[in-house]
């Protein structure tokens, strides 16, 4: 059985075996597989661009004939030249395509497969993993090694360097997916041009509103103290596909300014000068439930909420596989202890 883990991965990348031209990209973490497929098809053809040096193909349209890979797989090109097939597997089945290259002779092709969670006993995985002449890797959500390794490498480049407190804080808002990461590694460096140092205001400013994805609901219904909403809303997003991770890092930038509101009113500020002036993309829909938000918690229980989230998590990279469940327990938790004022 062939799958490889740890410091393999990255040998693997660095320098793909010939030997082992088929490879299975699997896991939760779509920035991570799509960048390590973009990778590996960047050196396995001249041009990734030339139709006819690579080809794509949908792993659905696979099953109903998959021997249509070996077909491909098999073809000489027109013009010579190395050849590329890179899949993109489904909810069906094309593993047997995959056997009958496991006895094949690819010279000269390599065959990269993405796919989102595979379990063990997974056709897909199962037949990549036994083949001789295949290579299963996993793509998990970043530990915090491989974050602090992703941000010192990107901002190495601008000839950045962050200051501790927001070292800390861009670590909690980064992880989920690696692509997105490593957007908003750049987009805060384009930020920062010319600064030398990356404060902490930068990254709230900037990284802030890192996710695209319709996650207030859910982050709104648990400061408010809807815990049915939160619910139903969560799992709405997991059947999306969303990782847990972005909800609970939309939810540590929702306690973080939260809590800085809450500084400012007890401190005389207006909650109305706040809501307008402290958070000026709120949208008008969203005002009500930060208010009530607002009128739930003070901010030393804020604090805990920070804290509780960033456990939350920690928690989750460690255990990825409980991911959905530890991020679904600590927004009810808030939700919960919402309806206890103060």
């Amino acid at each position: 059985m062939v799958a490889l883990r740890g410091k393999e991965i990255d040998s693997f990348l660095a320098r793909p075996d010939a030997g082992r031209p088929i490879i299975l990209l699997y896991g939760p973490d779509a920035g991570l597989v799509r960048e390590r497929a973009d990778a590996l098809m960047a050196s396995a053809v001249d041009d990734p661009n030339d139709p006819f040096s690579l080809v794509r193909l949908d792993g659905d349209e696979l099953a109903a004939e998959p021997s249509r890979l070996v077909d491909e797989a098999m073809t000489v090109p027109l013009f010579g030249g190395r050849r590329a097939i890179r899949v993109r597997a489904g909810s069906r089945n094309f593993a047997s395509g995959v056997d009958t290259l496991a006895d094949s002779p690819l010279k000269d092709c390599r065959i990269v497969i993405e796919a989102g969670e595979l379990r063990p006993e997974s056709p897909l995985r199962k037949a990549c993993e036994r083949a001789k002449n295949a290579v299963a890797i996993g793509c998990y959500p970043d530990t915090e090694r491989d974050l602090a390794k992703l941000i010192e490498d990107e901002l190495r480049v601008s000839n950045l360097r962050l200051s501790q407190d927001a070292r800390a804080v861009l670590m909690s808002l980064l992880g989920g997916d690696r692509q997105a990461s490593r957007n908003e590694l750049r987009k805060l460096a384009l930020f920062a041009h010319g600064k030398g140092e990356i404060t902490l205001d930068d990254v709230m400013t900037v990284v802030s509103d890192a996710s695209d994805l319709k996650l207030d609901p859910i982050v709104d219904g648990a400061f408010a103290g809807n815990a049915a909403l939160v619910e139903s809303e969560f799992a709405k997003a997991m059947v999306a596909g969303t990782y847990p991770g972005v909800i609970i890092s939309a939810a540590q930038r929702q306690a973080a300014w939260l809590h800085k509101s809450a500084l400012a009113i007890a401190d005389g500020t207006p909650a109305s000068a706040v809501l307008e002036g402290g958070f000026p993309r709120l949208h008008f829909s969203r005002k009500p439930a930060v208010e009530i938000a607002l009128r739930n918690f003070s901010a030393p229980r804020l604090v805990t909420i920070i804290d509780q989230l960033a456990t939350a998590a920690l928690d989750m990279r460690k255990q990825a596989s409980l991911a959905a469940v530890i991020g679904q327990r600590a927004l009810l938790s808030i939700a919960a202890n919402a309806k206890r004022r103060g």
